[in-house]
């Protein structure tokens, strides 16, 4: 079995806690592959029989990764998109966030998560991906999201006109800061903080949110995710923001934009001790009434 371990260089994970995890795995007799910025980061506090191999970019990988670990909150395990891409392997989020809707093992139960991988007690949940068309060259070779697509005015200006079709006909024109469309992954994200559903990761469908409207009788949508949705945007500037879950770029009013679903997913791994209701129970707390 081949593991790769993906964090970030800034993200806030204790070297007891990488420690613990590669002694478990050195225990199991499983060598892995470390990210090499984090692992430089980390190799002065770690110890360790011998040096640990590392992989900086998406091609060194390979065929023979089993799984990928994020350590991290979110946003980590989000980055990993731009290296498991298509290739199938699935990703495993350890939780060193807040929240950790994506990143759903707790930094406690490291143990448990490598005795799951050795003895195959857990579940891999495929996860649709959002894909962006543009007339222009944008996002380089990862034109995909795992949580949304966002289009979004620049800096302090004016809000913006955001016409949107589907499959080419006309359903509305957003007056807003921006507007957002998620994937069932994504609407617990930022689409949620705006008012938009929470959306089973299952359901075949995207979400349309407006952020901060000017129309208060705009509101969220849910359509169908073998839908085209396409954009033309108007505004009093010349350039606009336009986002893949974290990563961003500045576009001007004559870009043409459409996003679809992706035609690969994403595989996340879960024990079976925790599903998309425990998450929502866990998370968003509910059904806790502080009252009783």
């Amino acid at each position: 079995m081949q593991i790769a371990i993906y964090s970030r260089t800034s993200a806030d994970v204790e070297v007891s806690n990488l420690q613990q995890l590669l002694d478990a795995l050195r225990h199991c007799q499983i060598t892995p592959l470390v990210f090499e910025p984090f692992y430089a980061l980390a190799r002065p506090s770690l110890q360790l029989a011998g040096e640990l191999r590392t992989f900086a970019a998406p091609e060194d990988l390979g065929e023979g990764v089993d799984f990928l670990i994020s350590m991290g909150g979110d946003g980590t395990l989000l980055d990993t998109v731009c290296f498991v891409r298509d290739t199938g392997i699935p990703v495993i989020g350890i939780n060193f966030g807040r929240l950790g809707f994506l990143a759903g093992i707790g930094k406690e139960d490291v143990q448990d998560l490598v005795e799951a991988l050795i003895n195959r007690t857990y579940q891999i949940d495929r996860r649709v991906l959002l894909h962006l068309d543009s007339n222009v060259p944008l996002f380089g070779e990862v034109p995909y999201a795992l949580n949304e697509f966002t289009i979004h005015k620049k800096d302090t200006s004016a809000m913006i006109k955001i016409h949107t079709y589907l499959n080419g006909e006309f359903l509305n024109t957003y007056w807003a800061d921006g507007l957002i469309v998620s994937t069932p992954t994504g609407s617990t994200g930022y689409s949620l903080s705006c008012g938009g559903p929470v959306v089973f990761p299952d359901a075949a469908s995207f979400v349309i949110t407006p952020v901060a409207p000017h129309n208060l009788n705009v509101r969220p949508i849910v359509v169908p995710d073998h839908h085209i949705i396409s954009f033309e945007i108007e505004g009093r500037g010349d350039q606009f923001l336009c986002t893949l879950d974290s990563r961003m770029e500045t576009v001007d009013r004559q870009i043409q934009l459409a996003v679809r679903r992706e035609e690969f997913t994403l595989g996340l791994l879960r024990t079976h001790e925790g599903n998309f209701l425990t998450t929502l129970r866990n998370k968003l707390l509910w059904g806790i009434d502080k009252r009783n």
